[in-house]
């Protein structure tokens, strides 16, 4: 019952579009102010405020304070994976399928989800992985076999290093744009940040959307044989 009553009262704060749209907007793992949320979400200040108060107690956000300002971020990667689940399956709105629908085109290709690649870009990589049998589906998650420990090490990833943390390591993430998992876990941010660091993928300003660099395309042709 308790379950059900916690299932519930989550399902209550993300079905309110404006809410909705604050949690969209820190899909990307990044920590923003009030008033960025508020403007993106479309909405007032105060308006914005009650609404992420209401998030904060239902421990889908939480607060950093720098000084004398507040930043929100989603309260962990669980929380980012289990949205772009919700994404796929549950009824939208037509605020909110407004505001996925005006964004569709950039995120379609490739974007941060939370703090792992989603998108296609994201899913076209996890099975050029898989074919390479660099990684090996597993139930809901991934296993990296003996020719991906060499593999990564060569990308530049050090496997055992990863295991060691207390996050789960690989798993897949339902994607809602593509309808296929992706690689999600400690595993999927250690590659997004691998990208960003050779600078083959960059951060579209204001927008959890990434760029392919014309030195990304190339190179993820040549390591991955995924073409964009």
């Amino acid at each position: 019952m308790l379950a059900d009553k916690n299932i519930g009262f989550t399902s209550s704060l993300i079905s309110e579009p404006s809410r909705a749209a604050i949690l969209m907007a820190l899909l990307d793992g990044q920590a923003l102010p009030a008033g960025e949320l508020a403007y993106r979400a479309g909405i007032s200040p105060q308006t914005a405020s009650s609404h992420l108060s209401k998030l904060v107690e239902g421990r889908l956000i939480m607060v950093e304070r720098h000084g004398r300002h507040r930043y929100y971020k989603l309260a962990g990667p669980e929380i980012g994976q289990a949205l772009e689940t919700l994404l796929a399956i549950a009824p939208q709105t037509p605020s909110l399928r407004r505001s996925l629908i005006d964004e569709q085109s950039a995120i379609r290709v490739a974007r941060a989800c939370y703090d792992h690649l989603a998108g296609r870009l994201g899913v076209h990589l996890t099975l050029a992985l898989v074919k390479k049998k660099v990684i090996t589906p597993d139930d809901r998650y991934y296993t990296v076999t003996k020719k991906g420990e060499k593999w990564f090490a060569e990308f530049g990833i050090n496997i055992d290093r990863l295991k060691r943390t207390r996050r789960i390591f690989a798993k897949q993430c339902f994607d809602w744009t593509e309808r296929q998992p992706h690689l999600a876990g400690v595993l999927g941010a250690a590659i997004l940040n691998r990208l960003f660091e050779q600078q083959w993928i960059v951060r579209i300003k204001e927008d959890r959307a990434v760029h392919v660099t014309f030195q990304g395309k190339e190179m993820l042709t040549k390591t991955f044989s995924v073409k964009m």
